[in-house]
């Protein structure tokens, strides 16, 4: 699932779709296009795309119509899926991304919130001073939300969940038993851009974020929302303060996370993981199940299951302690 709070604007022809994107429609005939997808959710009716041969094995399985990609990598795509060259892939998908779904590109504050007493009338819901709400808001039994707090348009959240004082949350599903402490922003954009010369070129944002059963997430935490899929914290994990967890994260469940850990994008958790504090996680990387990573930790690599690693760039545990005796 992926954001069903942005409005996709498709379909499309696929002809008009590249031509609003100034690339080149020649080669291709008249194709109804209802989305932009990943490669591994994109169906038979979706464009996705393809930049990097490290996901090559997602690309060969992709089920889509089309895919933005460059012509060394043409080849690995299906038959099923025709290739659409471009000079730069991921500019070419921030585009028609924008076309699908315009409203996904700013996050300005929402200006439909009103305050909860005019809104919500439900004597489950505690509610402390100043707190507003936008449209689109459905908020479960027995919750509690502290002072300050802003519920904007387009999130869920479950029954038994508790929202600390100051907390912005937007574009969210939270589901039961969650704790969010003070001073979180969570639904936000990601921090998704292409560097250029004269502009930096945004990338539109149009995941989620899901917030799983009995998670904690400590004071002063964000959490960015997905870009072309969603951020996820599985359940019973708990978050200490300070911890930034950038778009499309997948965090499993019953993992540990100490204060001032920063994910970059697009990396992927396994269960029971234990990260110490001020580590950071690069992107596109996958951390196995049970793994444990030492505090101060720089992670750029792949960590298979059951690993015990520390260090920068992180080692194993016992090659590092040796190295620094």
């Amino acid at each position: 699932m992926l954001n069903p709070f942005f409005k996709n604007k498709g379909p499309f022809d696929i002809k008009e779709l590249l031509n609003l994107s100034n690339i080149d429609d020649s080669n291709y005939s008249k194709t109804i296009i209802l989305d932009i997808k990943d490669l591994v959710s994109a169906k038979k009716d979706n464009i996705t795309f393809f930049h990097k041969k490290k996901y090559e094995s997602l690309a060969i399985k992709t089920k889509a119509r089309f895919c933005l990609t460059t012509k060394n990598l043409s080849h690995l795509l299906p038959k099923s899926c025709y290739p659409i060259i471009v000079d730069n892939v991921l500019i070419a998908t921030a585009n028609i991304t924008k076309i699908f779904y315009p409203n996904s590109i700013t996050d300005n504050f929402d200006n439909d919130a009103e305050d909860i007493s005019k809104v919500f009338f439900n004597d489950n819901i505690k509610y402390g001073k100043n707190v507003l709400v936008g449209k689109n808001i459905s908020i479960g039994n027995n919750c509690s939300i502290g002072h300050n707090s802003i519920i904007e348009s387009n999130v869920i959240i479950g029954d038994n969940c508790s929202i600390g004082s100051n907390v912005i949350i937007r574009n969210t599903i939270i589901k039961n038993n969650v704790d969010i402490l003070d001073g979180c922003i969570i639904g936000k954009k990601g921090f998704g851009f292409f560097p250029n010369s004269k502009k930096n070129i945004r990338y539109p944002h149009i995941g989620l974020v899901i917030i799983e059963d009995n998670c904690e997430i400590g004071c002063g935490s964000t959490i960015d929302r997905g870009s072309l899929s969603n951020t996820i914290i599985g359940k019973n994990t708990f978050l200490d303060n300070q911890v930034h967890v950038a778009h499309n994260n997948k965090i499993g469940d019953n993992c540990i996370i100490a204060g001032q850990v920063g994910f970059a994008g697009s990396s992927t958790l396994g269960n029971n993981v234990m990260i110490g504090g001020q580590a950071g996680i690069s992107g596109h990387l996958n951390i196995g199940n049970n793994v444990q990573i030492g505090g101060g930790s720089g992670v750029i690599k792949n960590i298979a299951d059951n690993s015990r690693v520390m260090g920068y760039p992180a080692k194993n545990l016992k090659n590092f302690i040796k190295e620094n005796k």
